[in-house]
């Protein structure tokens, strides 16, 4: 077959009358189609592509109707491979739009126009079809009026800024710093008194919007009926209408800008060192699915994502009751140090308030999982400006990242009661207290513990007279959990009666419905499809344990209805009610109110590196004995670095070593790099850990919380490092979009409106320096650079530069902040490493 396809857009008519020649060419690629049976519908239909909205490769016709259509409308547009009708390999087009934006573009970048950086920034934004030479249509005006905005000073006598430049550079600052458009059009304004009266500097925020119009990437907008499907919004009273932010063009411009093309595929060319993960793409998880779908894998371009859901408040806690669910989806390919940052995490649904979804959170996710079915299935035509070629981009999501509400809305499994733990699921040994009338899983890890092991024999510290042979049964993959599924006949939420029939069978297991996520043709293949959240997990671990440990009114778990119970569960009679006072004694694990001044005090006066952590002194309530405020970073600081030095003056041994244990586990499995062995010798310690914790706690202790930990290591094993699969990034991403409600009556339009603006000037701070388009250089905070002082003599610790934080003054130091600066000077200073290294 020919790669050169003009003829399917040249000569169909010639002297009024159509071309023989054309129709034998449509004759060829009839039969081309018809020799790919799997393009074939019935023997004799295949897909119409022709210009008619109803066909253009959407509608099977036969034949001898097909070749009418294509006499009477001709091909859709830029169809040069033949995707949906068999061909597999995508051949060099030789259309002139490509000729022009490969040869002639980078003539006129050399030679003939004087092609600035925000011309390119301008071709890349277009992509590889826009053609200077043909008719332009409304988009293509938008181009043409930035090109030539690219060509013009901003006043006469300016070198360093067209007009172009000043708008993407005013944008930039403006969403950087979270600027209002009023404050934008007052700076516009005095901008203009300073410059000469005939400059072309724009006037106010709108005109600058509608100059880079052509940067932004499209947004659509669709509704829900009141029957939990989608609808293009038409309808005259909506049921909810929802923002839907196309993923494909934001993945091709990846691919249009020298900045991140070369990034895209560094998946496939880096290499793990000492066997440690570091990246999703040195995980069992990645090479099990190149290993199941090998022509994906093949090509290095293609692109994994995860999918990232989560609720917010848009006006506090203490406004009105509105929640908003933006959903966003980040791509893996990019190295360490672009992955999961906010550049690259693309907003792509805006589920609307104001109340949640909950399990209807299926329908907002059709057009993305329609979209993501045609990136695996047929994928995309996209151009790399690296290699400078074009190639079939198709795309996969490797699994979700929620926290653990979210989690049974995203998977179909219940995260409450009994059978909360979606690993677990009717293999948990949880029991319901009698007293509190909670869930517990307190002795329900047992069965993690060698065939062995002595605690599974052990009938005094834990469940009383109770000896555990069973072992866990593993995991459940993706193809037995789809049967189960399908045995229980459950129903996505869109279908009819989805409602009834679900709520029917959820009585009987933990499933409560049928994902949409099962449409994906290559889902049951995955190892893991949804994350356990460890940001969330860890903080409320240490929640459990701090406020158990400060006995805090109202949030410790050692309560007088867990000491009533204690003893119908364990042998524990040195804890129980005194008969004669009605009282009950003290228990070891609490500390007394001395202790908690100390520590609380110890914590007040604690400093960190800058940027480490927040200033804990400000969460100390010193008169009620007890932290607040603590967000989950806070937690996660507290609980790596500080709890077991905190509490080791106060705690038995045999208490503080189990909750340092714990605090050590969290520090080992959120490391940067990790090795299958750490893994397996964490996944292995881990039973052992929450074993030691139930030989101190209560049972009602130990909530679905506590119990989660057991299986963290073991996605950490398969999925690889945690910094990619936990909130992290994802929160602090939500806090950004929270910013760009400007309009509290139309939460949703002023988030898609702020994010467009703000992703167009992202696009163009790429393009702020001369030369090749690079990713933007963000200085740490409070950080300067003297690359001209440079001293040769001079200790290496001593050489990074620094400034002063507020007022200056002078003053000496005392002993002990003498000591502690001498020591921390040998301690970090290369030079004296071979003087320690002897002793």
């Amino acid at each position: 077959m020919e790669a050169d396809r003009e003829w399917m857009y040249e000569g169909r008519i010639v002297n009024g009358m159509f071309s023989n020649k054309w129709g034998d060419k449509v004759d060829e690629f009839v039969a081309f189609a018809l020799r790919h049976p799997e393009c074939v519908n019935g023997g004799t239909a295949i897909r119409c592509p022709c210009t008619l909205v109803k066909c253009q490769n959407k509608k099977f016709l036969n034949v001898e109707t097909v070749k009418v259509h294509l006499y009477k409308n001709g091909f859709v547009p830029d169809y040069y491979v033949w995707i949906y009708h068999g061909e597999k390999e995508v051949h060099q087009r030789c259309s002139r739009s490509v000729r022009v934006s490969v040869s002639e573009t980078d003539q006129m970048v050399s030679d003939n126009m004087n092609h600035t950086t925000y011309h390119r920034m301008v071709c890349d934004a277009a992509g590889p079809e826009f053609n200077p030479d043909e008719e332009p249509n409304a988009e293509a005006r938008n181009f043409y009026d930035m090109i030539r905005a690219g060509d013009k000073p901003v006043y006469e006598g300016n070198s360093k800024h067209t007009q172009l430049s000043a708008a993407v550079r005013m944008l930039e600052i403006k969403c950087r710093h979270r600027c209002s458009q009023a404050w934008f059009d007052d700076m516009s304004n005095f901008i203009q008194e300073l410059l000469p009266p005939d400059n072309l500097m724009p006037l106010d925020f709108y005109s600058t919007k509608k100059l880079v119009r052509g940067l932004g990437l499209p947004v659509q907008q669709t509704v829900r009926g009141s029957g939990n499907r989608l609808y293009i919004r038409k309808l005259k009273v909506p049921y909810k209408k929802m923002h839907y932010f196309p993923i494909t063009p934001r993945l091709q411009r990846l691919y249009a800008s020298t900045a991140t093309a070369n990034e895209m595929r560094w998946h496939s060319e880096h290499h793990m060192e000492d066997g440690k993960m570091c990246h999703p793409s040195d995980a069992p998880a990645w090479k099990h699915f190149d290993g199941c779908f090998p022509d994906f894998s093949s090509e290095v371009r293609n692109v994994r994502l995860s999918l990232f859901a989560d609720g917010f408040q848009p006006f506090g806690q203490s406004g009105q009751q509105y929640s908003l669910w933006p959903m966003v989806v980040m791509p893996y390919n990019l190295p360490l140090d672009l992955c999961m940052k906010e550049e690259f995490m693309f907003l792509t649904v805006l589920v609307p308030g104001p109340t949640n979804p909950k399990g209807k959170i299926d329908v907002f996710l059709q057009p993305l999982i329609a979209e993501l079915k045609s990136l695996w299935g047929v994928g995309v035509q996209t151009y790399d400006i690296s290699k400078r070629q074009n190639f079939q981009m198709r795309a996969a999501l490797m699994w979700t990242i929620n926290d653990f509400p979210a989690y049974s809305m995203m998977s179909g499994w219940s995260t409450a009661g009994m059978l909360a733990c979606p690993h677990c699921m009717e293999d948990s040994d949880a029991f319901r207290l009698i007293k509190s009338g909670k869930q517990s899983w307190f002795d329900n890890h047992h069965k993690f513990l060698p065939i062995n092991h002595p605690y599974r024999h052990n009938t005094k510290d834990f469940i009383k007279n109770k000896k555990v042979t069973k072992q866990f049964p593993g995991v459940r993959s993706g193809v037995e959990i789809l049967q189960d599924l399908n045995n229980r006949g459950l129903r996505k939420v869109m279908d009819v009666d989805a409602e009834v029939v679900n709520a029917a069978i959820s009585k009987t297991c933990g499933w409560n419905k049928r994902i949409i996520f099962w449409d994906l043709p290559y889902w049951r293949e995955h190892l893991l499809r949804h994350n356990l959240d460890v940001m969330h997990i860890e903080k409320n671990v240490f929640d459990n344990i701090f406020n158990t440990v400060f006995n805090i009114p109202g949030k410790t778990k050692d309560t007088y209805k867990s000491r009533d119970e204690l003893n119908k569960y364990c042998r524990r009679p040195q804890f129980a009610q005194n008969l004669v006072t009605s009282k009950y004694p003290d228990v070891p694990f609490v500390l007394n109110k001395s202790q908690k001044k100390d520590v609380l005090e110890w914590v007040k006066k604690l400093r960190f590196p800058d940027g480490y952590a927040s200033n804990l002194g400000r969460c100390v309530d010193a008169n009620k004995l007890k932290m607040f405020g603590m967000k989950s970073h806070d937690c996660h600081v507290f609980m790596q670095r500080l709890l077991p030095i905190a509490l080791r003056e106060f705690l038995p041994n045999r208490i503080w070593e189990p909750l340092t244990e714990i605090s050590l586990f969290f520090k080992q499995l959120t490391s940067s790099s990790l090795t299958d062995e750490e893994l397996r010798n964490l996944d292995d310690q881990i039973p052992v850990i929450l074993c030691n914790l139930e030989k101190i706690f209560p049972p009602s202790f130990f909530d679905s919380m506590e119990h989660l930990p057991v299986h963290l290591a073991y996605e950490a094993r398969i999925a690889g490092p945690v910094h990619y699969r936990w909130m992290y990034p994802p929160e602090r991403y939500l806090r950004k979009i929270k910013h760009k409600i400007m309009n509290k009556a139309q939460v949703e339009g002023s988030i898609s409106i702020g994010y467009i603006m703000d992703e167009a000037a992202k696009f163009a701070s790429f393009y702020f320096k001369e030369g090749d388009p690079t990713l933007p250089l963000k200085e740490k905070r409070n950080e300067v650079y003297l690359d001209d002082i440079v001293d040769d003599d001079m200790f290496e610790i001593f050489k990074p530069p620094g400034k002063a934080i507020g007022a200056e003054g002078k003053r000496y130091l005392a002993d002990n902040e003498y000591t502690a600066a001498h020591l921390y000077i040998l301690m970090n200073c290369p030079e004296v490493q071979p003087f320690i290294e002897k002793t």
